[in-house]
């Protein structure tokens, strides 16, 4: 279980989850809300880090916001960097996957002084993985009309519980190489569930025009950069991108993965992580 801390900063008192050890690690999602439990990816991190897992506004017991713009990935960089001033870190790393990912780019292009090292995964710099006909969040893609009907099940208050659990596996399991595989990848509890008003933020105000790649070329802090060859969120070719346009950028691709690599392939994932710990 992770030991639950309240930070307080000039900008709010935020909820974050500790485990690990060595030095501090700032891992986050932009729109999901953690426990004790932890997280499947956090959890991969603990042997080599101190983690420190942070709710954002709007999620478990940290803030709500007074006004949406707060729920924006610019403002959410400027909530971890108060909370890395307020925990007394002159510098910390950052690893995010998905959009957790995507949030680490914008934090390191507005604070990469604060940053030793960055780990960005399954991610994209621009809105254009939404055209992409691999990936199902597009319109071109055969699975994206039932993609559009699980998230209805999920984000629907007359819902049951059933109903949204089927919802959420088969919405998951569009983004495992082996779907078959659900239940073993799954098996162990976790914490990460999805933080509506925060994800339709990101939809329906940020995703239309979020496009960093002019941003995050100035980045010099080393970062690894990841994917699933299979990605069927964020297809590969965003996370090449993204190590094309970082200066100082190692790719690993991960090759029997789709979304969930750090579950699909856990003894890669590990030497991953021990090079990103060792190597900078």
């Amino acid at each position: 279980m992770w030991e639950q801390r309240m930070i307080n900063t000039d900008r709010g008192e935020f909820e974050v989850f500790v485990a690990g050890s060595g030095e501090p690690l700032c891992v986050t999602h932009l729109y999901s809300e953690f426990n004790k439990r932890g997280n499947y990816f956090a959890d991969m991190l603990v042997d080599s880090f101190t983690v420190f897992l942070i709710n954002l506004k709007e999620a478990g017991n940290s803030p709500r916001v007074k006004n949406e713009g707060e729920l924006s990935m610019s403002e959410a960089s400027e909530d971890l960097e108060a909370i890395r001033i307020a925990l007394g870190f002159e510098l910390w790393s950052f690893a995010g996957h998905s959009t957790g990912g995507m949030l680490g780019l914008v934090y390191a292009a507005k604070h990469f002084n604060s940053l030793k090292r960055l780990m960005v995964g399954g991610a994209t710099a621009s809105k254009d993985y939404m055209e992409h006909k691999d990936s199902i969040y597009s319109y071109k893609n055969p699975l994206n009309e039932r993609v559009k009907e699980l998230l209805s099940i999920l984000k629907a208050s007359d819902s049951t519980k059933e109903q949204r659990m089927q919802a959420g596996r088969q919405w998951t399991e569009m983004s495992l190489y082996k779907p078959s595989l659900f239940d073993e990848y799954f098996s162990k509890q976790s914490s990460g569930k999805v933080v509506q008003k925060r994800l339709d933020f990101y939809i329906n105000y940020e995703l239309p025009s979020y496009d960093i790649r002019d941003h995050i070329t100035h980045i010099n802090t080393p970062t690894t950069v990841f994917c699933g060859k299979y990605d069927s969120q964020c297809p590969f070719v965003y996370s090449e991108e993204i190590h094309n346009l970082l200066p100082n950028s190692k790719l690993y691709v991960f090759e029997t993965s789709n979304h969930f690599p750090q579950l699909e392939e856990k003894e890669r994932f590990r030497e991953m992580v021990s090079d990103f710990r060792h190597s900078y």
